[in-house]
């Protein structure tokens, strides 16, 4: 067994989530292989979204999930076989997507199924992605007065 790859990867899923979230996308890119598959889709953008290139992930990912979103990704539970240079892994995640301009709140999990490959750089990235949904529910916040948000990074009103 490779622990060096195996922690190498886990560094890499968690650099793509943090990145993401914080709307890195140089960053994030560059956890991505330039010929990356990723099949995303969720309840919420209605139809499967699918992405051949490094360029069409970041493209859709930076159009958005600009800062008029907040995000956070939690990932864990990770599986990591690793075969010389390529590698194949299964995560655990959750999700939490907050839209103040619609007032709405989306959470949800699931279970990521990511192929790896080391590149001639010696880095690590994501060559393919896909994640099945256990669910994903969506909250009015305009049904929960109580609600407030008191910090977003996003927002110059509410930094802190």
């Amino acid at each position: 067994m490779d622990l060096i790859a195996i922690e190498e990867i886990k560094r890499l899923k968690y650099r793509y989530f943090r990145t993401l979230d914080l709307k890195r996308w140089d960053e994030f890119g560059d956890c991505l292989a330039v010929d990356i598959k990723a099949r995303y889709g969720t309840q919420s953008m209605k139809e499967p979204l699918h992405y051949d290139t490094r360029e069409g992930v970041v493209g859709f990912m930076s159009a958005n999930v600009g800062p008029g979103i907040v995000t956070t990704h939690i990932a864990n539970h990770p599986e990591i076989d690793v075969d010389g240079d390529t590698a194949r892994g299964s995560w655990v995640f959750e999700d939490t997507v907050i839209v103040p301009e619609y007032q709405a709140l989306i959470r949800g999990s699931g279970y990521y199924l990511d192929e790896y490959r080391r590149d001639a750089d010696g880095k690590w990235r994501i060559s393919a992605t896909e994640y099945e949904r256990i669910y994903e529910a969506s909250t009015s916040l305009r049904d929960t007065p109580s609600f407030t948000l008191i910090a977003n990074r996003w927002d110059p009103n509410l930094q802190h």
